[in-house]
């Protein structure tokens, strides 16, 4: 039906609650109880579909499914011939080559020659390739780790987190060879009204991401700083700047990003900023 978009969603682990937490923050209300293979929106022309993560790529690519959203780490994998449409920074993760805790390494020349378990061949084969080296790939699913301890393998090329799975199966990180993160994928073929729809979820989304990425700041200021305190502080187009019942004091209000929060903050208390609040904003329009 052209009058509703469908989205193929991970069923379960992280990546899907950190999909649905996103949707859900978007305004879409929905039902997604365990075991739920579909469910449509009650607010929102969106119907969602609950499968493997390496499935999605497939399903859009065919147009089971309009858009997806899946780890950029399945979609290389997969190669499918489907529209990488956006970044959604979360669920970060990278693809590293690992080798036995008590092997030296000295580089990535180490592994020619050598054999390699991985559940990414495609991934891998393109790395070496890149780096001409020559080394046997074993494709395995499930608990690549083991592979060295067994014999299969001199390393393995797999996800990581945090590491610690790597460390607690004796093994160390050597390089990191694909840096991944939860990406949003269509059809290459959606019909205009599809178009549009989609159009209207990644203003949603957009304006969620760039909620997170903001904060919303006020703060008091003799007058006499006002000046020093706008140069440090600009906002979207430039502070608001408002009176106080105390003469010779107003209040200032601006947004600032996240990443420049501290930096910010210092400085704004140097210059003579008393009296700051910092807010998380819900959705901000740009």
């Amino acid at each position: 039906m052209d009058n509703t978009i469908r989205i193929a969603v991970q069923k379960k682990g992280r990546l899907s609650d950190d999909s649905l937490k996103l949707i859900k923050e978007c305004g879409i209300k929905f039902s997604n109880g365990a075991g739920k293979l579909k469910s449509s929106s009650s607010n929102f022309p969106l119907e969602f579909l609950f499968l493997r993560d390496d499935d999605i790529p497939g399903y859009v690519q065919d147009g089971i499914a309009d858009i997806g959203i899946v780890g950029a780490n399945e979609a290389e994998e997969k190669d499918k011939a489907v529209d990488w449409v956006k970044k959604l920074g979360f669920s970060k993760c990278r693809l590293s080559l690992a080798i036995d805790k008590n092997e030296p390494y000295n580089g990535i020349q180490d592994f020619e020659g050598k054999a390699l378990a991985t559940s990414y061949p495609k991934i891998l084969s393109d790395f070496l390739q890149a780096n001409s080296v020559n080394a046997e790939i074993h494709e395995i699913s499930g608990s690549v780790e083991i592979a060295p301890s067994i014999g299969l393998a001199y390393g393995i090329c797999d996800i990581v987190s945090s590491g610690s799975t790597l460390m607690s199966n004796g093994l160390k990180e050597v390089e990191v060879i694909y840096q991944s993160e939860a990406i949003l994928i269509a059809n290459k073929f959606l019909g205009e009204e599809k178009q549009a729809l989609l159009k209207r979820l990644l203003f949603r989304i957009d304006s969620v991401q760039t909620a997170k990425n903001n904060k919303y700041i006020l703060l008091n200021s003799p007058n006499e700083s006002i000046d020093k305190i706008i140069d440090i502080l600009p906002g979207m187009r430039s502070p608001t700047v408002l009176p106080l019942a105390q003469p010779g004091w107003s209040s200032i209000h601006s947004v600032i990003q996240e990443d420049d929060f501290w930096g910010v903050i210092e400085n704004l208390r140097s210059a003579g900023a008393e009296g700051i609040l910092v807010v998380p904003i819900e959705k901000m329009i740009v």
